[in-house]
């Protein structure tokens, strides 16, 4: 079952419903300090992890593809890697279409895959609290709309890790169309002054197919739906309504008949995102474009050389 995200855990001020599960929040931070962090780091190929603390929406897959890009034109032969949910094939399938694409129930078995079958760098898509993995390059994905949200851990707030954590890494990733930069600059600094911070913008690649007199509708299951509405008004698309479902959302026939009917309504357009589209049965696809967006990293060469320079030297 897929369920939306609270909307208190995108309040800035945490309200009654938050400070009413905090007390579960203190357990699980409790009961995680206490795992047993006996970490094994595989020395026949390197890692790097792309993961969050905020859950879902942060544009981590989007940067794996962009690393994989880097490595590939470096002639450094890589792989993704990911554990296996029965409810993320839509990002399997992206990345799997991107490059080669190692599944299994446990990360460090796919690690050790990759090491075996001669890839020299193995990519993460999440993985930072999997606390059997000692990856040699580690990034912290942010969505620079939902940034912390109410600041608070699961149950009473969508961070995995306290914020204050932060202290504890050394490359920050911030996603999105360029909003709020200077303010969470700003936080993350405070809390660790040497932290290198990335940032990543989303660049429309097929604009040419929509016509920008039509107006549409707009539907996503993903974890940054107003990135992704924003993006597209940024591009001067007439957004009529957008509607949000849940993250990785399995639609039934019963939910794109009901859009495709208020689309006709309102003589609109309809459009989702990629990740979407992977999602949808075929003899729906037809009446539904999808946007084809592709991260643009702002100073890319500060990516490059953080990544290369943790290849050469690790």
């Amino acid at each position: 079952m897929n369920l939306k995200k609270p909307k208190f855990w995108d309040k800035k001020n945490p309200g009654f419903l938050a400070y009413l599960l905090l007390p579960i929040s203190i357990i699980i931070n409790l009961l995680n300090q206490f795992k047993k962090k006996t970490k094994v780091k595989n020395l026949k190929i390197k890692t790097i992890c792309v993961g969050n603390f905020y859950i879902g929406g942060t544009g981590k897959t989007s940067l794996c593809i962009k690393i994989n890009e880097i490595l590939n034109k470096e002639n450094i032969k890589s792989c993704f890697v990911k554990k296996i949910y029965s409810n993320q094939s839509d990002e399997q399938k992206l990345l799997g279409n991107k490059g080669p694409l190692i599944l299994k129930k446990n990360r460090l078995d796919a690690i050790n895959i990759a090491a075996s079958e001669g890839y020299e760098i193995a990519i993460l898509d999440d993985g930072l609290q999997d606390h059997s993995i000692e990856c040699d390059l580690k990034f912290v994905c942010f969505n620079n709309i939902n940034w912390i949200g109410n600041g608070l851990t699961i149950p009473a707030g969508p961070l995995r890790e306290k914020i204050t954590k932060l202290k504890d890494y050394q490359n920050v990733f911030l996603n999105g169309n360029l909003e709020n930069l200077e303010t969470i600059k700003n936080q993350i600094y405070k809390i660790n002054s040497r932290i290198n911070i990335h940032i990543g913008k989303y660049e429309f690649l097929n604009l040419k197919e929509f016509d920008k007199t039509h107006k549409y509708l707009v539907f996503s299951g993903i974890g940054n739906h107003c990135t992704f509405v924003s993006m597209l008004k940024n591009y001067g698309l007439n957004i009529f309504k957008d509607i949000e479902f849940a993250d990785h959302y399995k639609y039934s026939n019963n939910d794109i008949h009901k859009i495709s009917v208020e689309a006709n309504d309102n003589n609109c357009k309809i459009i989702t995102t990629e990740k979407d589209y992977l999602r949808l049965q075929k003899n729906h696809i037809n009446q539904i474009k999808f946007v084809k967006s592709e991260l643009q990293i702002i100073d890319e060469q500060k990516l490059i050389d953080t990544i290369l320079g943790s290849y050469e030297t690790n």
